[in-house]
């Protein structure tokens, strides 16, 4: 499974979703998605624009795990 940490990254620089559609150009609900953990896929344009505005690493948003959803669902 990927995890997408963009919500702990959000939390860590005080934004909203807004906020992130605003300053990368991204669609709000592609923000959504990814906040969500929802989305089934993601444009590396995407991601691009989501670690220059974090000043992050691909690694430091997304990350690959052992977990199955279901496991991390309660």
């Amino acid at each position: 499974m990927i995890r997408c940490h963009l919500s702990r990254l959000m939390g860590e620089h005080k934004m909203k979703i807004a906020d992130v559609a605003r300053a990368t150009g991204l669609n709000r609900n592609m923000v959504t998605l990814l906040y969500r953990e929802t989305a089934n896929r993601v444009e590396l344009d995407a991601v691009e624009k989501l670690c220059r505005l974090f000043d992050c690493q691909v690694g430091d948003l997304l990350e690959i795990t052992d977990e199955t959803p279901s496991e991390g669902s309660n």
